[in-house]
């Protein structure tokens, strides 16, 4: 099969910033169709055009290249990068972004002695191409392959389950010290029970805020979230370790061989890892014990972030919210012949010119701004409508999921059953933690919280790649009545011209100059996007 790979390594290369860098990064397209990188929970103040998303950005042709500039302005924590359209995520392509604290700013734990990344994902023995064809086709992609683990298939724990000969990884550690865990689950659907046989995971960040800081012998990671742990290296080493993660609410026994394991090896280990697996969560049709854990990460709202200020300075609970959204998600429907999935019974259709592009040229027609604040009754549409923000309001978006999967969302109380205004009683006003992708389980709704303090069109999506393929994504428009060069950066010099801008579009230089920027506290990087062969099962 093959793989999207970035300079030569799947998982591409980790970013790695301290807060306020701006990150200057040239990406090549060796790939034979377009492409598009979008960074995962950087904000991009002040700069949507920076996105990497179909709505803000033309994508960039094959064997041409495009320079990303952009600030991670007030900003910390365990990011990541991928592909975002044409379903490409499934092949790879996607990689860290490490953003690390000022140094006048104290971290709320003791220096790490290493620092570790480890992605997580559920795995087709198909090109991605091959996977979106059975989408379009109006068909399920059925159970996963197996999972991978920084793009390595599973160690042989089971000499059945697993065949001989299929490439693992190793993570090597030394006794008594202590390593931060950055994991990221990059997958296309399946939510994951990440653990260590014989380990703690201490919680202590997810996607840009410290948490309460508490163990566990296992957490649910679901698709497109990030969390990083302390994890002392503690054992005697008697032996290697598992490193486990596994599809969670399935039946366990036909869905067995959808488990990645890993090796923890310690510099002094006595021998090969070995017995059966540690155990997940044994809840299959129980939600309760996920939602739960869930709920138990808390913000720390004492420890400093981005600045040396306390994160629980901002006293959410007591805002005004200014707009209301309650968005319903359904099963897959079928709309004009196709199996789309839906919002409030609007299925997104991404016109051939982004949103933004088109708005800086003045193109009308191309969307409505009427997206519905509650669910639709009538039966489900096709249509580019958005969310009209407020500038400088607060948006409350409750998020129900009438599907049968857990489903994540890219963008805080949580519950079973159908949300009602006296609903709002049971949020966490004080230390829900702030995170940009929330999952919400079948049958419960989750609530959000969003200022509209940042100018531009941004993204809110499933993360679940099918339903965000089949439509399941809508936009949030936000714009200062008062124009000006301080709330939003201007056009980015190097800009790509695509649908009814095309006749714009100059020939590739193969030179991609960008909008200047301060020379200082920037981090040049150059992705080279190509397609590789692996074989990750058998």
């Amino acid at each position: 099969m093959q793989v999207i790979a970035i300079n030569g390594k799947f998982p591409g290369p980790i970013v790695n910033v301290t807060t306020n860098y701006n990150v200057v990064i040239n990406v090549n397209n060796n790939l034979d169709e377009p492409l598009l990188i979008t960074w995962s929970g950087i904000q991009q103040r002040r700069n949507s055009w920076q996105d990497g998303v179909s709505g803000t950005t033309c994508p960039i042709p094959p064997s041409w290249n495009w320079t990303y500039q952009f600030q991670v302005k007030d900003q910390i924590g365990s990011f990541y990068y991928f592909p975002s359209t044409n379903f490409q995520r499934a092949a790879g392509g996607y990689g860290g972004f490490t953003i690390n604290n000022r140094v006048i700013v104290p971290v709320p734990f003791g220096t790490p002695d290493g620092d570790i990344t480890i992605f997580i994902s559920d795995w087709y023995n198909k090109n991605h191409t091959d996977l979106r064809k059975i989408l379009d086709d109006g068909k399920e992609l059925g159970m996963p392959d197996g999972v991978i683990i920084n793009g390595k298939g599973p160690y042989r724990y089971n000499q059945t389950l697993v065949p001989a000969g299929i490439e693992y990884e190793t993570i090597n550690v030394k006794p008594g010290k202590t390593y931060r865990l950055r994991v990221h689950n990059v997958g296309i659907s399946t939510s994951l029970n990440f653990r260590i046989q014989n380990h703690f995971l201490n919680l202590v960040e997810t996607e840009g805020s410290y948490t309460s800081q508490q163990n566990y012998t296992s957490l649910d990671i679901h698709v497109g979230q990030s969390y990083s742990f302390l994890v002392t290296m503690d054992q005697n080493a008697s032996s290697d370790y598992y490193i486990v993660a596994s599809a969670r609410f399935v039946n366990t026994t036909v869905w067995q061989r959808v488990t990645g394991v890993a090796v923890l090896h310690y510099s002094n280990s006595k021998g090969p890892a070995k017995g059966p697996l540690p155990s997940p969560p044994d809840d299959v049709f129980d939600k309760t014990y996920s939602m739960n854990q869930a709920r138990s990460i808390r913000w720390n709202v004492t420890a400093s972030a981005a600045r040396p200020n306390p994160q629980g300075s901002f006293r959410y609970g007591s805002i005004n919210v200014t707009q209301l959204y309650v968005l319903k998600n359904e099963p897959p429907t079928i709309i004009k012949g196709k199996r789309r999935a839906t919002l409030n019974g609007l299925s997104y259709v991404s016109p051939a010119t982004p949103l933004r592009l088109a708005d800086q040229y003045k193109i009308k027609g191309l969307y409505t701004l009427d997206f519905p604040t509650k669910p639709s009754t009538g039966a489900p549409i096709m249509a580019t409508s958005l969310i009209n923000g407020t500038y400088k309001g607060f948006m409350e978006i409750i998020l129900q999921n009438n599907d049968t999967l857990v489903q994540s969302y890219h963008l805080d109380g949580m519950d079973f059953g159908e949300w009602t205004e006296n609903s709002r009683g049971t949020y966490n006003k004080w230390d829900g933690v702030a995170r940009c992708t929330v999952q919400v389980f079948p049958g419960a709704w989750t609530a959000i919280l969003i200022s509209l303090d940042n100018v531009g069109i941004w993204n809110l999506r499933a993360e679940n790649l099918d339903s965000w393929y089949r439509g399941q994504e809508v936009y949030i428009k936000i714009v200062n009545p008062e124009a000006n060069n301080k709330t939003e950066l201007p056009m980015p010099d190097n800009v790509l011209y695509c649908g009814a801008l095309s006749h714009l579009q100059t020939p590739q230089t193969h030179k991609s100059a960008g909008t200047a920027i301060a020379p200082s506290a920037t981090l040049l990087v150059s992705f080279l996007v190509f397609v590789g062969v692996a074989v990750l099962f058998v």
